[in-house]
């Protein structure tokens, strides 16, 4: 049988943790870039997006007459996607490390 005082404790713990996790979310910050450069995304741990780089060569060869602004697009896309997988790491790592804190049964978590 769980006990009630223990249970309250453990949800403290849990709630305090949770807190924690978000200050580090917003302070922790990733970057990831594609097409060698051409284009840069930096992201907080919350996957919000704080700025994004595009190299001006990327932009001058929109100047053509056949603009490839599907290329840019793609490297736009590219740039996200690979800082939220950064970010997603990193919030998986600091979930199991806080986590083992709390002595879960495994596979709960």
């Amino acid at each position: 049988m769980v006990n009630p005082l223990k249970l309250q404790e453990m949800l403290g713990q849990a709630k305090q943790m949770q807190e924690q996790m978000q200050q580090k979310l917003a302070s922790t910050v990733v970057e990831a870039s594609a097409g060698g450069g051409a284009v840069t995304v930096t992201m907080n741990g919350k996957k919000e997006v704080l700025k994004l780089t595009i190299d001006p060569a990327a932009v001058a060869s929109l100047a053509g007459p056949n603009p490839d602004v599907e290329m840019l697009e793609d490297l736009i896309t590219a740039a996200v996607n690979e800082a939220g997988r950064r970010a997603e790491e990193i919030l998986k790592s600091s979930v199991q490390g806080m986590l083992g804190g709390l002595n879960l049964p495994p596979g709960l978590f």
